[in-house]
């Protein structure tokens, strides 16, 4: 099938980091081959998988400016680059568009907890600020305020906002979001495990955490489900639903980048204050890696070294 923009699997990257803890360059540029040749659809770089909080400004720019370099335009780009700011948020957003970015994901506002009119005029005052794709990032486990289907659907009617990045977990409210809104809005599930059901619902992919450990297999997922191959589907869901639910059994990316270390595609380092998972989770993210076959992936990155 021909896929549209802004549809398919996107991988809401890890950063590589160095054991002191800045950002591995050359691990970043492999990183960002290894997705494609996986066959994902698009990358968010510097999001809640990429630690973007606690990326400074500076390094934020270089890691944007080598995922885009890197990419060499195979694939849209799309940077995180919210804030619960509204001011901050537009600032972020013209720095992406000046450096590149073909799109940006923004979260809802956390802490604040704005009402639905708050959320409304968070977004349109950054999508009428800078001419760029948005993409509208749904998370209430994280930032405390759901954004409710009739303010997504409000939003949906401005034209440079493109799609939502939909992880309230509630398939009834994103069922609604899928029914009600314009034919160029793209729906994507925030969540790995709700990705096939969002799919076969209407919605158009996934922006997924478990694609950084298994691209290729995330993407066939995805590729089957729009092309409504129901039992491939299926399959391969149920084969990675285990490392789905595994790379959330402590937060968000302290499991993923341990799988990555095991694999051999990056050091396991994280910025604070995230560190180093527990050793009996270890043991049993360890073990879904096995299984899956995922530790060959280490002769991929030892091939592209220099």
């Amino acid at each position: 099938m021909t896929k549209k923009r802004f549809q398919g699997t996107g991988t809401a990257m890890i950063t590589p980091l160095k054991s002191d803890g800045s950002v591995d360059e050359k691990t970043l540029r492999r990183f960002v081959d290894f997705q494609i040749d996986g066959g994902i659809d698009m990358l968010l770089p510097c999001g809640t998988t990429g630690e973007g909080a606690t990326l400074d400004a500076d390094e934020t720019d270089r890691v944007v400016q080598i995922v885009i370099e890197q990419a060499r335009r195979r694939v849209p780009v799309i940077v995180g680059a919210g804030s619960n700011s509204t001011a901050k948020a537009v600032h972020a957003t013209k720095r992406a568009k000046k450096l590149g970015a073909d799109g940006v994901l923004s979260v809802g506002p956390y802490y604040n907890k704005p009402p639905q009119q708050g959320y409304y005029e968070h977004f349109k005052a950054i999508a009428e600020a800078e001419d760029i794709s948005l993409i509208v990032y749904n998370v209430p486990g994280r930032t405390g305020g759901n954004i409710e289907a009739k303010t997504m659907l409000r939003l949906a009617e401005i034209p440079n906002i493109v799609a939502v990045k939909e992880a309230s977990g509630n398939l009834g409210q994103i069922m609604d979001i899928i029914r009600d809104a314009p034919s160029h809005f793209r729906v994507l599930s925030g969540d790995d495990a709700l990705a096939l059901a969002v799919v076969v619902l209407g919605g158009d992919g996934v922006v997924s955490v478990v694609s950084n450990e298994a691209p290729a297999m995330m993407s066939a997922l995805i590729n089957a489900a729009l092309e409504s191959d129901i039992s491939r589907a299926r399959e391969l869901h149920y084969k990675l639903l285990p490392l789905m639910n595994a790379n959330f059994i402590e937060s968000n990316p302290i499991p993923v980048k341990a799988a990555l270390a095991m694999m051999g595609m990056i050091q396991e380092t994280y910025r604070l204050p995230l560190v180093r998972m527990s050793e009996h989770n270890r043991e049993k993210l360890s073990k879904i890696v096995e299984a899956l076959g995922l530790l060959q992936t280490v002769h991929y990155e030892s091939s592209r070294r220099d």
